[in-house]
């Protein structure tokens, strides 16, 4: 099996050049989500929670695409602006996921693209 590329309208387009996922050997690799409004290409909203689940609506739109969904997600990571909405990101991500719930990091950065607060990448099953 090769690799292909995926892409969903559902979510934003890349502002780079990489693709939304790409499949291979059984496996989803989803780029990181902004907190994009895929219908007008906006932040949804400038609180850290309506971001946390807009990446996360659009990292699954994304796994659709590729054949799968989030609850299939093995892995995933946080990039969040200010560790101090922690608390607030998990309270959106735990309402994602059951048990067993996936591997995850949560990192701090400096910043993010286009001023986000958050984005958030995974690793599903396909």
């Amino acid at each position: 099996m090769g690799i292909v590329a995926i892409s969903s309208p559902q979510a934003p387009a890349a502002v780079g050049p990489y693709s939304q996922a790409i499949k291979h050997a059984g496996l989803a690799f989803l780029s990181g989500q902004l907190p994009l409004d895929p219908a007008t290409g906006k932040f949804v909203s400038d609180d850290v929670k309506d971001q946390a689940r807009q990446c996360l609506v659009n990292l699954n739109a994304v796994a659709k695409a590729a054949g799968s969904g989030l609850e299939k997600a093995v892995k995933l990571s946080i990039f969040v602006t200010d560790i101090a909405d922690f608390p607030a990101v998990n309270e959106v991500y735990g309402s994602f996921f059951e048990q067993p719930y996936p591997a995850r990091s949560t990192v701090q950065v400096a910043a993010l693209p286009l001023g986000a607060k958050v984005e958030i990448d995974a690793i599903v099953i396909v």
